[in-house]
């Protein structure tokens, strides 16, 4: 009864809006109210904001407070202004007088001075605000009053370095406030007590919060006319724009979800050309598009004023759209979770039925639809691992609390070892990180900029106030690509484009962007400037996310799905339209079960080729590819080219070469297994690309002021410069390993492929000498030419293969 007289604001509102609290609701405000903290993890659209909020204003309403009370993260600048709107709903309605504000990248320098001098009782931020906002004094003052964090989307933070930034500052603010309460809030997890921990630090047990509510998600295939006809390999879909504009209605308000940004300006291009009588009532949304122009869509679905959105993760998470019908996924979305997410933006109420239409871009494709279909089925959902001591991101933390009230080492120690990051962070390594953020370690101790800490009176305080300025510039752990802004030469800003792709355009040049056509004309102080033109286009703006990779999930789910279509006699309509192929792959070679490892072999002109299907994602089968061709050679000396896609790995080697006669269980072994990938692969070059973004988490790199900032060559020769220094004469340096240990972990996905390994040895090997690359194989014969040809000319030669191969 008390706790309902706690409550009983809440309830009123909820009354005043005709509803009724679902369970998982108030069991989530019980338990704030008796002081736990915890994980809620319910579908997408059932009212988690609500759950996780209501709970903190509850208690303020009962014990009025002043200053920040209850601090709610969310992973996108996007997100806070929704979120905003719906905090604010019941506190206007009901006049409970208390001040709701954002803080983002996107809040104005104003706002944000009289923020810090006087901070709102509800503030909703991202971990890089919450980060900058530690690095001013009175930080202890200012989060005196703080009662419970909010963490928003925590299945997309906690496996990044955004999630162990995250999980520092919350370290700390509970070092300040021990009695502080942390909520997570998810849609999608399926290791959900291990992310709750992370969630609330070592200590208590937290609550984790589920409900029955069910939300089902009905998938409808786009199937083409003819498989014969589909392409066998390939991502952009465009061959099938007609049959998707045939197969939607104008007047269905759609998110139609792309993989990468350029492949949803491309997508956009065609729907402007197959509609243009409705071109006001279709727009593109991704991040690189300007936040006025982004915000403008978000309104513009919510009005229904607009109705097709070509987008890509940039609406993935939180952004509350109601009147949303139906989801387009164009290709396949790799992840189980990731389908979830997008799926959950349509019918986005509790329990309703999200509608999800699947173009797939290939034939093989079709696989992975039925594979979704089944995981979906069973429930299934990935697991997500937080970060294991990314020391970079140690040093940026340590710095920003020196730039503010500074830290005591022996009790930050105890705080840092409270969060599962650095839970077994040992004394050498906090002594290797204090000594390099103080001395600039071995190496770098004769540079004063990199001196960066002092020792005052038991504290470490940030050396100089101009350091302070250059670490707050430099605060995050999103290390992509420069970016550069675009605008007319008006000076009317479009958006912003990765550095790489301006650096390869001449004046004149045309390019979509923005659902835009634009010729570009100069490139001054890091702005593009452009003018709208009529001109055909030369090129595609590109950028990095191309390359995702089934996860281990769907990886099982997939090798279900081929042996799984050999024992149906009524299969669903998927495997029904991938039939014709299937039946191609199991005349020329074979059909694995999920007991077997197909491995096929056949010479061309080219030479020896070695096709191998272990189904585990593309970044598995780049570690195996170069492990087993290093094997290889240590038997018999060759080169061989590799190339790799998610269901398997290709080796190329001389005529004749004698793959079968090497081949043992050795090939299996996990001894020396490290070893044996650096030695296969070009490690030194691959550990490099990844210091430099070690580099510029941890602040050895400065990115440049406003308006004259660095190119992205004059980062890399920099952080280059340090890479040589620190592995000639500091081998031993933290953030060199670390950044081996990436390569290692996150590119190659060790772990991944040290489970594969095992698997593999486990089934029996199917092989077979096949006269030509089965389907199976094709899509791996294209992967290597596209690297080594121009777009149109392996156009061509794959027709012209698939033509000859398909009279065969």
């Amino acid at each position: 009864m008390a706790k309902f007289q706690r409550l009983h604001p809440i309830y009123s509102w909820f009354s005043k809006q005709g509803w009724q609290p679902l369970a998982f609701q108030q069991k989530t405000w019980e338990a704030y109210l008796s002081g736990k903290s915890g994980l809620i993890q319910v579908p997408t659209g059932s009212g988690k904001t609500y759950a996780a909020v209501m709970g903190p204003i509850a208690a303020m309403l009962e014990t009025p407070g002043t200053g920040l009370q209850l601090l709610y993260i969310t992973p996108l600048r996007s997100l806070s202004r929704d979120i905003e709107q719906s905090i604010r709903r019941p506190i206007e309605e009901m006049g409970w007088g208390l001040r709701v504000e954002s803080r983002t990248g996107d809040t104005s320098s104003a706002r944000k001075a009289k923020q810090l001098k006087a901070l709102p009782d509800i503030l909703i931020t991202t971990p890089e605000s919450l980060s900058v906002m530690l690095s001013y004094q009175d930080g202890a003052k200012r989060f005196s009053t703080l009662r419970c964090v909010i963490l928003d989307e925590w299945h997309e933070l906690m496996s990044t370095k955004r999630g162990t930034q995250t999980e520092l500052c919350l370290g700390y603010l509970r070092s300040l406030q021990p009695n502080l309460q942390t909520w997570a809030v998810s849609a999608t997890l399926g290791n959900l007590e291990e992310a709750a921990q992370t969630a609330v630090g070592l200590g208590p047990k937290p609550a984790i919060i589920q409900s029955d509510l069910k939300r089902e998600t009905v998938i409808k295939s786009i199937l083409p006319e003819s498989v014969d006809t589909f392409p066998w390999a390939g991502h952009l879909g465009l061959r099938m724009f007609e049959t998707l504009v045939n197969a939607l209605d104008i007047e269905k308000s759609t998110l139609i979800f792309t993989n990468t940004r350029s492949q949803a300006e491309r997508w956009f291009q065609a729907l402007a050309f197959a509609l243009p009588e409705h071109l006001d009532k279709i727009a593109l949304h991704h991040g690189s598009i300007d936040v006025k122009e982004r915000e403008a869509i978000e309104a513009g679905v919510k009005r229904g004023g607009i109705r097709w959105v070509v987008c890509t993760s940039s609406l993935d998470l939180g952004v509350d759209f109601q009147p949303v019908e139906r989801v387009v996924q164009i290709g396949s979305a790799k992840k189980l979770a990731r389908l979830l997410q997008r799926a959950g933006r349509s019918a986005h109420v509790p329990e309703g039925t999200s509608e999800v239409f699947f173009l797939p871009t290939n034939a093989l494709e079709l696989l992975e639809i039925s594979a979704f279909r089944r995981g979906l089925a069973c429930g299934d959902v990935e697991t997500r691992k937080p970060q294991n001591k990314p020391y970079d991101v140690l040093v940026q933390h340590l710095v920003t609390l020196a730039c503010g009230d500074g830290f005591e080492p022996t009790s930050i120690l105890k705080n840092l070892r409270q969060t599962i990051a650095y839970s077994d962070l040992s004394n050498e390594e906090f002594e290797w990180i204090l000594n390099f953020t103080e001395k600039g370690g071995k190496c770098l101790s004769a540079y004063p900029h990199y001196r960066k800490v002092g020792l005052e009176e038991g504290m470490y305080r940030i050396a100089d106030d101009k350091l302070a300025r250059m670490h707050r510039m430099g605060i995050g752990t999103i290390t992509s690509n420069a970016a550069v802004r675009i605008v007319y030469t008006n000076r009317k800003e479009i958006g912003t484009v990765e550095e790489g792709f301006v650096s390869r355009l001449n004046k004149g040049d045309v390019f979509f962007f923005a659902g835009r056509q634009l010729e570009f004309f100069q490139m001054k102080d890091m702005v593009v400037y452009v003018k709208n033109t009529q001109r055909k286009s030369t090129v595609t703006p590109t950028w990095g996310g191309s390359q995702l990779a089934i996860s281990d999930t769907l990886s099982r789910h997939l090798r279900q799905e081929v042996e799984w279509v050999q024992q149906q006699t009524k299969p669903n309509e998927e495997l029904a339209c991938i039939q014709p192929i299937l039946a191609t792959q199991n005349r020329l070679s074979s059909l694995p079960t999920t007991e077997e490892l197909l491995i096929e072999s056949c010479k061309t002109r080219e030479g020896q080729h070695l096709y191998v299907f272990p189904y585990e994602g593309r970044f598995v089968h780049e570690g195996l590819g170069f492990l087993w061709g290093y094997r290889f050679a240590k038997q018999k000396q060759a080169t061989f080219t590799i190339s790799v896609n998610d269901y398997g790995f290709e080796i190329l080697g001389p005529k004749d070469y004698p793959y079968k006669d090497l081949f043992s269980k050795d090939f299996f072994s996990l001894d020396n297994l490290e070893d044996d990938i650096k030695a296969s692969l070009n490690i030194s070059e691959l550990v490099q690309r990844k210091f430099r973004g070690v580099a510029q988490v941890a602040g050895l790199v400065f990115k440049g002021y406003p308006g004259s900032r660095k190119t992205a060559s004059q980062l890399q020769v920099s952080s280059s410069l340090m890479y040589d220094v620190f592995s000639k004469y500091e081998p031993d340096n933290l953030l060199l390993k670390q950044a081996e240990r990436e390569v290692l972990q996150d590119q190659l996905e060790t772990h991944r492929l040290a489970k594969t390994l095992n698997r593999l040895n486990e089934l029996s090997v199917v092989w077979n000498e096949t006269k030509r690359p089965s389907p199976f194989a094709f899509p791996l014969l294209v992967e290597r030419l596209s690297s080594r040809m121009s777009n149109e000319s392996l156009l061509e030669r794959i027709e012209r293969m698939k033509q000859q191969w398909g009279k065969k």
